[in-house]
């Protein structure tokens, strides 16, 4: 009498915390049954997932969700390079297997850096408004080779920021959390901060970073210096930039993440002088979402054979080590 074949295990569960547009994982068709939820509904979709994807990384839902009764997915994904929004003690304590989009947002960031750069060292802002009045009035503006910038971060973003900056002629120094060939160590960042024409933020959010760009800080920097975050918005004390730019303290800053997003209309930063505020929009080129989607299938793909996970976050530090 001949065994009957005993039915394929069905595929493992999907789960996505939604955000508009949805990602493309057509690739992942009878390969992944794939749920959705929303803020509202991922608690009680969670123990039934075998894998999370944090398509929504601006929503802080997995951190309040996480902590609930039941099983937990074996991996998460953001979709961000960030995870300070998703941590939280039990996920961190957790054998659950994080990874980030890191290798997505590199280049577009740091060429965001560089505009921004040019932007204040030419003056634009000024141009553009002086347009807007028909206004012809001459001036001079900051020649950029020769300068230099301190880049705060030495991942993959804050390398690629140093790099662009260098091919503008820029002398760069990296600054990271441990010092090592090429990156100088958190020591020696106020040594470089007097002497930095441009201060470029861009380090993850840990307990070490939270508010490291203080009254103090502004004060150790020179008068003509700018200041660039296109890290997090809590590595700033945003009151106390407002107050270094309006006493002119420093010349100039760029703010791109903020502490609370959306800004709020009546928020006191929109009258900062010489402060341009971007809608955390750095990393955020045409088709970034497709390459969001491609990377999380690719990761998929290698969990789904038992292979080793590229971008795994070290989840007490908050962000992927070796850099």
């Amino acid at each position: 009498m001949t065994t009957p074949t005993p039915p394929p295990p069905p595929p493992p569960t999907l789960l996505v915390l939604d955000a508009e547009p949805l990602p493309r994982l057509g690739r992942l068709t009878g390969r992944a049954r794939i749920e959705h939820a929303d803020e509202k509904s991922l608690a009680e979709r969670l123990p039934h997932a075998d894998v999370l994807l944090v398509w929504d990384f601006a929503s802080h839902a997995v951190r309040k969700a996480w902590p609930g009764d039941g099983p937990r997915p074996r991996w998460v994904h953001t979709a961000s390079a960030g995870v300070d929004h998703l941590m939280c003690p039990e996920l961190a304590a957790s054998d659950t297997v994080v990874t980030n989009a890191r290798g997505v947002f590199d280049q577009p960031i740091a060429e965001y850096v560089a505009a921004l750069v040019l932007a204040m060292a030419k003056d634009l802002p000024t141009t553009l408004r002086l347009q807007g009045e028909r206004t012809w009035r001459h001036r001079e503006s900051m020649r950029v080779a020769g300068t230099r910038a301190c880049v705060v971060g030495s991942g993959p973003i804050g390398r690629a920021i140093a790099g662009t900056l260098k091919a503008l002629g820029i002398t760069t120094a990296l600054v990271g959390r441990t010092a090592r060939t090429g990156v100088h160590g958190p020591g020696e960042l106020d040594r470089l901060l007097a002497r930095a024409d441009w201060v470029v933020a861009a380090a993850p959010l840990t307990d070490d970073t939270r508010g490291m760009f203080d009254a103090r800080r502004f004060g150790v920097m020179q008068p003509s210096a700018r200041f660039v975050n296109v890290g997090r918005g809590q590595l700033v004390v945003e009151d106390d930039l407002a107050e270094a730019l309006t006493r002119r303290w420093i010349a100039g800053a760029a703010l791109d993440v903020l502490s609370h997003e959306p800004l709020a209309s009546d928020s006191p930063l929109w009258r900062v002088p010489d402060l341009i505020i971007s809608p955390h929009m750095s990393g955020d080129t045409i088709g970034w979402r497709d390459e969001l989607g491609a990377q999380f299938v690719e990761l998929y793909e290698s969990w789904a054979a038992g292979e080793p996970l590229a971008n795994v976050v070290d989840k007490k530090r908050g962000y992927v080590p070796g850099h």
